[in-house]
């Protein structure tokens, strides 16, 4: 043992060998090479169903029927896309379905805002308890409470209108009521003492400080809104005549061929001309869609 300047050092030892800069650039594109692997791999199995979908609806009927599976056609049938827009009024159900997911989209969003703001900001006996059974009502599956739905909307007259999704839009959604909350909870509590100060009330407060600060929950709860409308089936089925009904009912009960059998490479078409809109408005407001989802979750 040797002491130097106060430091003691073992005989034969030597300072720990620093990493090489081309060691650690190798490491570092392995990282990137394993990380860009499994997101390719992810976003095949995501897009997988959507490639088969639009490969079936440039086959024949044959070629969908036939054993072994053919993955790619023989000739690409173009024509079934124009085929399936001519075959039924596919712009008026896609009128309908447009109308009615615009509707339920705004009255919800709005009404969801408005009581996730009450949870948030405001005090009263029980508003924990009342939170709890909003939260517990998302687990209660639609088909428990679709036949007394349809009694009660058919004893009000309401059935082969659009009055459902009105009253389902002003009634507030649980999961935007919970994406609400947490967004407001999380704003600094002296924007409220102010206005309160200046002499707001809360109804002014909320629309005049709470609501402009929200877009991007306002954009992602439209978005999600939208999109369950959209794509919504049994309610339209249930509560719709074919004039009125969506075009997700259309596509699933219009092609049908003189034996009444369905015709698959229609409805596959359909359902790549049906899914096309929804794409183009997640790619359009995506950046808004992840940033309300990610704000609300930080408290």
């Amino acid at each position: 043992m040797t002491a130097t300047s106060g430091t003691t050092t073992t005989a034969g030892s030597g300072p720990a060998p620093e990493a090489s800069p081309a060691g650690t650039r190798v490491r570092v594109r392995v990282r990137r090479l394993a990380l860009y692997t499994v997101l390719v791999s992810v976003t095949g199995l995501f897009l997988g169903p959507f490639g088969w979908l639009i490969l079936s609806g440039l086959k024949t009927q044959g070629e969908l029927a036939a054993s072994p599976v053919h993955w790619l056609p023989e000739l690409f049938q173009w024509h079934n896309f124009a085929d399936a827009f001519q075959e039924i009024d596919f712009l008026g159900y896609a009128r309908n379905s447009l109308i009615i997911a615009l509707l339920y989209a705004s009255l919800v969003t709005l009404s969801s805002a408005w009581v996730g703001f009450g949870f948030a900001r405001l005090d009263a006996p029980g508003k924990k308890v009342l939170f709890g059974v909003l939260l517990g009502s998302m687990m209660l599956p639609q088909m428990v409470t679709l036949l007394p739905t349809y009694l009660i909307f058919a004893r009000l007259g309401m059935v082969d209108t659009y009055w459902p999704w009105v009253l389902w839009g002003l009634s507030a959604a649980p999961y935007l009521v919970f994406l609400f909350r947490q967004f407001f909870a999380g704003l600094p509590r002296e924007l409220e003492e102010a206005a309160i100060v200046d002499g707001c009330g809360y109804t002014s407060i909320f629309w005049r400080i709470f609501l402009p600060q929200s877009w991007p929950v306002l954009s992602a709860s439209f978005i999600i809104a939208f999109t369950w409308t959209w794509g919504d089936y049994i309610a339209p089925q249930l509560l719709l005549s074919t004039d009125r009904t969506t075009l997700a009912v259309a596509v699933m009960t219009a092609y049908i061929n003189e034996a009444g059998t369905p015709v698959p490479e229609l409805q596959a078409a359909a359902s790549v001309m049906y899914v096309v809109p929804i794409l183009l408005i997640f790619l359009v407001a995506q950046r808004g869609f992840i940033a309300g989802t990610s704000t609300s979750g930080l408290k």
